[in-house]
């Protein structure tokens, strides 16, 4: 049964609507808490909406989210204010910031600090989504040839975020907001690891084919076995739109982890649904590794040493294709596809999927002191 959250917009706003702008300066409702998504466009507010209102992910009824973004990002999130409004969401509201980052003043207190702390201190979590690479000169690389930048302003808000929220390698004395509430919740997703990863002084493969496997064509990668291929490639031949623009292969858990307790063994390998070209290299500050792929060469998920409800994944258990019964089209012109239920049923898939966000759920229904 379909349960619509009863949530109604927050008070720090910036809205924007056919050009127009108003803010309100109340401070946070203190009878409700808050979750925050960064980066809300569209597509990530349905996806919110559809695992919250089908009991997928399932947050107590008190609860409001806040999309957080910066005006100068790529994405026009009029698009966002439009679809809030259209479908009448009083669950969701919008926050755009404006303060200028760049790659010198992201790991170090900036014009923003004072905003990143509210946020902090009137909410229960942060979910970081995915997105496109982050500049490989913000951890002292040169950019590669494959590596595609296409959002930077994104990038320098949530890294400068992440960092004074978790602290890094870059400033070792800086005190990181999560020591005034250690229960914190942020969950980072495929970009959002790799973000954590980045904003506590980590570094990245900014290629697996070339870099980890010493592959440098699609088709050389689509002829590896299904484990080592870590996005669905066939989508580069552009032949079939239908073809669904994720892989799956299986991820290896450590004993001991949140891995461990949401799949409820280690000898379980899940299949996950995996879209990405880079891959963590170098740990960044107070990381353990929770999950690898089958082969050991691609970390998978990620969990703080400190902070008990910070963790970040490579994969995407968010996409909703995977909740429904449509089949999947993996291969150009397949007629043969099945759903991700029928395709991975149990415990080869759907049984991890489910228990991540009833792990997630509890822990945001866990009375934590905050």
């Amino acid at each position: 049964m379909r349960r619509k959250l009863l949530i109604v917009p927050a008070l720090l706003i910036l809205f924007a609507c056919s050009n127009k702008e108003f803010k309100i300066t109340e401070p946070f409702q203190n009878d409700v808490k808050y979750i925050v998504l960064m980066h809300p466009t569209v597509f990530n507010l349905e996806r919110f909406q559809f695992l919250t209102e089908n009991d997928i992910f399932t947050l107590p009824d008190n609860y409001r989210a806040v999309g957080v973004y910066h005006q100068s990002a790529s994405y026009d999130y009029n698009l966002s204010y439009e679809y809030i409004r259209e479908k009448k969401l009083g669950n969701i509201s919008m926050l755009g910031l404006t303060d200028e980052l760049n790659e010198t003043n992201i790991f170090s207190s900036n014009e923003l600090s004072d905003v990143f702390r509210k946020i902090f201190e009137n909410s229960e979590g942060i979910i970081f989504f995915g997105g496109p690479d982050i500049p490989p000169a913000i951890y002292g690389y040169p950019t590669s040839l494959l590596t595609i930048i296409t959002d930077p302003h994104r990038h320098y808000m949530e890294l400068s975020f992440l960092f004074q929220l978790l602290g890094g390698y870059q400033d070792e004395t800086f005190e990181p907001l999560l020591e005034q509430k250690p229960e914190y919740r942020i969950l980072g997703i495929c970009l959002g690891m790799q973000t954590m990863n980045i904003a506590t002084g980590g570094t990245m493969f900014q290629d697996i084919p070339t870099e980890l496997y010493d592959i440098h064509t699609v088709e050389d990668v689509l002829a590896q076995p299904a484990d080592e291929q870590h996005r669905n490639y066939q989508i580069h031949f552009r032949t079939d739109p239908d073809v669904f623009p994720y892989s799956f292969h299986r991820i290896r858990i450590e004993e001991g982890s949140i891995m461990e307790t949401i799949a409820g063994s280690t000898d379980i390998t899940p299949f996950i649904a995996s879209s990405h070209h880079q891959a963590l290299k170098k740990i960044g500050k107070g990381w353990k590794v929770n999950a690898w792929s089958m082969d050991n060469k691609v970390v998978e998920a990620i969990e703080h040493r400190k902070y008990p409800n910070v963790f970040g994944i490579q994969f995407h258990p968010e996409v909703i294709r995977l909740y429904e019964e449509e089949p999947l089209i993996l291969t150009p012109g397949q007629t043969d596809g099945k759903s991700f239920f029928e395709a991975y049923p149990g415990g080869m898939g759907v049984d991890f999927h489910l228990g991540f966000w009833k792990y997630l759920g509890e822990i945001y229904n866990l009375d934590a002191g905050l």
